[in-house]
């Protein structure tokens, strides 16, 4: 429902946006708000095409990265014995329970001190530790029976082969889950872009139309370009998801064994 509601939401003419008491549907329907959001970004200084790049270019190194580092330290957390094992996936349980707010100063003290600010490294380097997809690719792999890793080494796999060959296949529902969550997490992200990044050119298209209606004198001007815009942030998260849909079915419904 919330999904055709911002469908029906961006076709609405003004008068419909702020009729009381407020109408689900569409009655009239009217391409006004892509027209406005169109004038209102053709006269931003840094054009718009920028900001989309920037996005996409940030949303893809993001799965791809959060998919690595996540699978890398999933397995040996699942299926070997270290000192500190037991502390570190503790750790990542309890990173789950600090909101963003939490960790913005010293996230901020981080890359600063690494020199990254302003740059694309900014963007993906606090994205890359996503502790939900450790803790879910950690506990699909559990399912994996040790016994079958196991065979594999005693016919000369060496560790790389058996993650590449064996772990990851058989873990694929749960890296498509990871990979959703971490586009999801890129692509409507404001804070590096608020936080990290002082020109306009690094920042991203979600960033550039929350400002469409700051600043404003009035709560009435540029709503129809913002129910656009939250149609545009919705468009490729319902994309990515519609796509890797029965991956995340399978995380959900069946264990890491066909």
């Amino acid at each position: 429902m919330p999904i055709i509601y911002i469908f029906n939401n961006a076709f609405k003419p003004y008068h419909e946006l702020f009729v009381y008491p407020p109408t689900f549907f569409v009655r009239e329907p009217s391409v006004q708000n892509f027209v406005e959001l169109m004038l209102v970004t053709s006269n931003s200084i840094v054009p718009i095409s920028r900001y989309i790049f920037n996005s996409v270019f940030i949303a893809l190194l993001s799965v791809v990265g959060v998919t690595i580092v996540s699978v890398l330290c999933a397995y040996p957390l699942s299926k070997h014995e270290f000192p500190g094992k037991k502390f570190i996936f503790a750790a990542i349980i309890l990173m789950l329970m600090f909101t963003p707010e939490v960790i913005q100063i010293p996230r901020y003290l981080v890359v600063s001190s690494l020199g990254i600010l302003n740059t694309y490294w900014g963007h993906l380097l606090p994205a890359l530790a996503l502790p939900v997809g450790v803790f879910l690719l950690k506990q699909f792999i559990d399912q994996i029976p040790d016994s079958l890793l196991e065979a594999s080494r005693i016919d000369g796999a060496n560790e790389i082969i058996v993650l590449a060959r064996i772990v990851i296949p058989m873990s694929m529902p749960a890296i498509a889950t990871v990979a959703i969550l971490a586009f999801q997490n890129a692509w409507g992200n404001l804070d590096t872009s608020a936080l990290f990044m002082q020109d306009d050119e690094m920042k991203t298209f979600p960033f550039f139309l929350s400002t469409l209606t700051s600043n404003l004198a009035n709560n009435v001007a540029r709503q129809g370009a913002a129910a656009v815009a939250a149609l545009v942030l919705l468009v490729p998260n319902l994309i990515f998801f519609v796509i890797l849909q029965s991956k995340v079915i399978s995380t959900m419904a069946h264990s890491g064994i066909k």
